[in-house]
């Protein structure tokens, strides 16, 4: 796949077909999108093209990254796309001026000049233009006038409620990661570094790895605690480990009058020191809330259980 950042310098796409959006979290409404997309290109022997946008148009509305939670950081979404097996990924620079051209504009001086599209393919609920203006109607109407296809997407529909991004965000905040996983595809990942702690895990026979999350648009899942995978990435050869089982606790830490809320990562069998790595975290399964335990021998007794159930569920 070919990632194209810089829109004044495009290629000539050949019989380009395109479709248009966030692609956040690449979910399995996406990726019935993409396989239209593949499928429409065989049919004219063309290239397949997805437009996307970044930063995401939310944190340019809202002028704040931090208040816009999202599935994906922009090289997650290009790894996920360059799976599904397209041909070129175009990131738009989303900014002021982008997002106040008109629909009409749009269409003729952005989708028509930059790209010269033999179809589009919008999902049934796309809109774009200044104040989301254009949808797919308009586009069809230009289409036939300036000579491209427009075709649309119906609402894909699971367990009878529209797969979309923020149903799965709300599912991850809301700890339903078997429905999160299940509208995404694959188990919902994040990466974090790993920094120094207070090391009490080590002293009752669970150490942890202490994550701080460096993209502050990205999505953590709700407190608790979680069975999860886990993947080291060298901080200097960015060369990835095999995949681990283990255990994750996002909170404060109520046992030990924790104040602050901190992301632990309790890797089995595994006894290397990788702080300043990174660690990608893929969640398969909540387990329990965070709890405050009358002390260290009672929360080293449901750490056990908490392992125990882990493996289980990961095996």
């Amino acid at each position: 796949m070919q990632v194209h950042k810089d829109i004044t310098n495009l290629p000539a796409f050949k019989n380009a077909v395109i479709t248009i959006g966030t692609f956040d979290g690449v979910h399995t409404g996406h990726q019935q999108i993409i396989a239209q997309l593949k499928e429409e290109a065989a049919k004219v022997n063309g290239e397949t093209v997805i437009i996307t946008f970044h930063p995401h148009p939310r944190i340019v509305v809202k002028h704040n990254a931090s208040a816009v939670q999202l599935l994906n950081s922009l090289d997650e979404k290009i790894a996920l796309l360059e799976a599904q097996g397209v041909n070129h990924l175009v990131v738009v620079p989303f900014n002021e001026a982008f997002s106040n051209l008109s629909a009409n504009d749009y269409v003729h001086d952005f989708l028509f000049a930059r790209f010269h599209p033999h179809t589009v393919i919008i999902g049934y609920d796309h809109h774009f233009g200044k104040n989301r203006q254009g949808d797919y109607h308009l586009m069809e109407s230009i289409g036939k006038e300036l000579g491209f296809t427009v075709k649309e997407i119906p609402e894909q529909v699971l367990n009878e409620v529209a797969i979309s991004s923020t149903r799965i965000r709300e599912a991850i905040a809301g700890k339903d990661i078997i429905t999160a996983n299940d509208c995404l595809g694959y188990p919902y990942f994040f990466e974090g570094r790993v920094i120094e702690g207070n090391r009490l895990g080590r002293t009752i026979g669970y150490p942890t790895a202490n994550l701080k999350i460096e993209n502050e648009s990205k999505l953590i899942p709700g407190n608790g605690v979680y069975a999860v995978t886990v993947t080291i990435i060298h901080q200097i050869t960015h060369r990835k480990s095999e995949e681990y089982k283990g255990m994750m606790n996002i909170g404060v830490r109520p046992t030990v009058n924790g104040s602050h809320k901190t992301i632990e990562v309790n890797i089995f069998d595994f006894n290397e020191d990788i702080y300043g790595h990174v660690l990608q975290v893929s969640v398969h399964h909540y387990l329990r809330g965070e709890q405050k335990f009358n002390g260290l021998d009672a929360l080293k007794e449901q750490l056990a259980k908490d392992r125990e159930q882990s493996a289980q569920l990961l095996s």
